[in-house]
């Protein structure tokens, strides 16, 4: 599924603490202690928000940022431990949700019973790695592993037909790396060389910690590195895989052959128990042209060197401490600049809701979802789509041909709040308390059968992309859907305790951004039906991509470091959804004061300031200088304080609310208006 997701340091309208404890205590509905009134709101709103907040606020030594999102996050994390440690009490029936989660969990706390067993759950691949001769053989062995939920090489499985959306078929896609994406092999600035150097020294390490002598751990690494970088110079950067057209080229199995000669997909569907199918979408052809280059010209001693690396390294989280730490020392430590490790608990709770969500979900909703927060949020959701509506049909740039078409669409949407109402189960699943890498590898293998025999068939539209504790929401264009989870539908985001001009700025905006997305540069580019058809007219759709262009300029000429700039195109549509969404919000919270009378000012702020504080204080994050280069890097997402003054900035009713000047830093005197 086709997901465009609001994600990242998602922050709060209320304030917390972090104690000495551990503990993570709520305190009110809106504080105006974290702010810093010594700030003009006109000149910097993100730091007037939240400057106080910013200066007394630490990044705890085993994250890479800190906000509001990962409080409400550690928050969910309290209530799940306590759902797991009963269930891990509990003698329950093998197969119930209850004896899923507790046994999961328990081998996953077991840290003697993890060392004691090392790798040996892995020797299996190792031997059958050993055993390839050929390229036939090499082409059993991926997809082997790709049944294992190994990745190695390539992505495949099942998903939407972009170009009809109620089936799923076959899709491959590029993949093969370890590095977040292309640019870490391709660039050449000094801190990517640098990158590419620690990379191949953590490779090696880990050979070592397989046994390989040094010098050999040294070779092996080096090969990985030369078969990745191959890869990723085949591979789409992450701007360019935000075009639907770059994913998108279905094409039956002989003209898929074409591409691969050296690589059978008829044999390979049939070694992953693919029912038979006559056609696949092969994401980027160019991709998978060099793989059978590399699969003629690259030697078998490679091959499975490369093998071995992806096994152990996809492993290395759920093994022994030596592989932990040195996997956390690469990945956490050196790419994002996390000091420490997460306490085992929290490793095991993520895991857990990783691997049977929906049952550890149904627990969690039953303590932290009431059925009066889902009506609510329902009524809010109706007022955002009216706001939207009215908007839409007011565009003194859009034809009355297309806004008719974008009418059909937007009636279309649908919405799913809390948790799904119809669930799938785990009949089938084996977990025991035996071996958390068994368990993980089980889970993996279930899933990914599961997802295997979706291939062919019509698209499920109950299906949810994310289990209820999850502090995120998702916009889906190939189901033209929007996905509240039950975690992010609570205090501090979705809060009884605050004013409507508080929530309208707060979960309005989440919900406004979620329903925009299907109007950004990429869902405009989908109907009502979630298929990829355009719906505009030619000149309107020059009309948008105008609009849209104004927006990614005005976000590439943020500074987050020295000579790092957001990158406006690959956050584009991210950042579309962020103006839009506010936009709606706040249509939607005037025509909700229509008929009553004028709310009071609080704390001496307006009911407009406390809008745009709501969205703001959301916000409210720290990052450490290398998570703030990973994001840039890779990520759809702006940073935090962009996030707020980026939108904010062209929008004529904050520069009104609190009475900014047109010379103002927080006025832009070409702002962008799309919705």
């Amino acid at each position: 599924m086709h997901k465009l997701n609001f994600r990242l340091a998602i922050g709060a309208t209320i304030l917390f603490a972090f104690t000495a404890t551990g503990a993570f205590a709520q305190n009110k509905g809106f504080d105006v202690t974290r702010m810093d009134k010594t700030v003009d709101a006109c000149t910097d709103f993100f730091q007037y928000a939240n400057g106080t907040w910013l200066k007394n606020t630490e990044i705890p030594a085993a994250y890479s940022r800190w906000g509001s999102f990962n409080i409400l996050g550690e928050n969910n994390n309290d209530i799940l431990k306590s759902v797991l440690e009963n269930a891990e009490k509990t003698k329950a029936a093998v197969g119930t949700d209850t004896q899923l989660i507790g046994d999961y969990y328990a081998a996953c706390m077991d840290e003697a019973a993890i060392e004691k067993v090392g790798v040996r759950p892995l020797k299996p691949y190792f031997k059958q790695i050993d055993k390839i001769n050929d390229t036939k053989g090499l082409q059993s062995q991926i997809a082997l592993m790709h049944n294992s939920g190994i990745p190695v090489l390539f992505g495949f499985g099942g998903g939407s037909d972009l170009k009809n959306a109620s089936m799923v078929i076959a899709n491959a896609n590029q993949g093969g790396l370890s590095l977040p994406n292309r640019d870490y092999y391709t660039k050449d600035d000094a801190k990517s060389k640098e990158t590419r150097v620690k990379f191949v020294e953590y490779a090696a390490n880990m050979f070592k910690l397989l046994g390989d002598a040094p010098g050999t751990a040294a070779a092996n690494a080096q090969a990985v590195m030369n078969i990745q970088t191959r890869l990723a110079k085949a591979s789409k950067a992450p701007v360019e895989l935000r075009d639907p057209n770059s994913r998108y080229n279905k094409m039956t199995l002989v003209q898929a052959s074409e591409i691969t000669p050296n690589f059978s997909w008829a044999e390979y569907m049939t070694a992953r128990g693919v029912t038979p199918t006559s056609e696949i979408n092969i994401g980027q052809p160019g991709f998978f042209k060099e793989i059978n280059a590399m699969l003629k010209d690259v030697s078998l001693d490679d091959w499975k060197t490369y093998l071995r690396w992806s096994v152990i390294n996809s492993s290395a989280p759920r093994l022994s401490k030596s592989f932990v730490d040195a996997n956390f020392d690469f990945y956490s430590k050196y790419l994002s600049g996390t000091k420490e490790q997460q306490p085992r608990w929290r490793r095991c709770v993520a895991a857990t809701d990783g691997a049977v969500g929906e049952a550890l979900g149904q627990e969690f909703v039953k303590k932290a979802f009431t059925p009066e927060a889902k009506a609510r949020m329902d009524k809010l959701i109706d007022n955002l789509f009216a706001a939207f509506s009215e908007r839409l049909k007011g565009l003194d740039w859009m034809s009355d041909e297309t806004k008719k078409e974008g009418l059909v669409k937007l009636v279309a949407f649908k919405r799913k709040i809390g948790y799904p109402d119809k669930l799938r189960g785990y009949s089938g699943l084996k977990v025991d308390r035996k071996s958390y890498l068994t368990n993980a590898s089980n889970s993996a293998r279930f899933e990914i059968a599961r997802n295997l025999r979706d291939i062919g068939n019509s698209l499920d539209r109950t299906r949810w992309g994310m289990t209820p504790p999850t502090v995120n929401a998702y916009y889906s264009s190939s189901l033209n859907e929007i996905v509240f989870p039950a975690g992010i539908l609570q205090p501090p985001f979705f809060n009884f305790a605050a004013d409507d001009a508080i929530n309208y700025g707060a979960i309005g905006g989440v919900i406004g951004h979620e329903i925009t997305h299907g109007f950004d540069d990429q869902g405009s580019k989908f109907d009502a039906t979630g298929n990829f058809k355009s719906w505009w007219t030619k000149t309107d759709r020059a009309k948008f991509e105008e609009r849209a262009s104004c927006v990614a300029d005005q976000f590439n000429g943020y500074e987050v470091q020295p000579n790092l700039n957001i990158n406006g195109r690959l956050t584009l549509g991210e950042n579309i959804a962020d103006l839009g969404g506010l936009t709606m919000a706040y249509v939607a919270y005037q025509k909700s004061l229509e008929g009553k009378p004028r709310p009071a000012a609080i704390d001496g702020l307006t009911p407009e300031q406390r809008f745009f504080l709501g969205w703001a204080q959301v916000w409210a994050g720290k990052y450490t200088t290398e998570a703030e280069r990973s994001q840039v890097l890779g990520d759809s997402h702006s940073l935090p304080r962009w996030r707020v003054n980026g939108p904010l900035s062209n929008l004529p009713q904050f520069a009104e609310a609190f009475g900014c000047k047109q010379s103002s830093a927080m006025v832009r005197p070409n702002a962008c208006l799309i919705w």
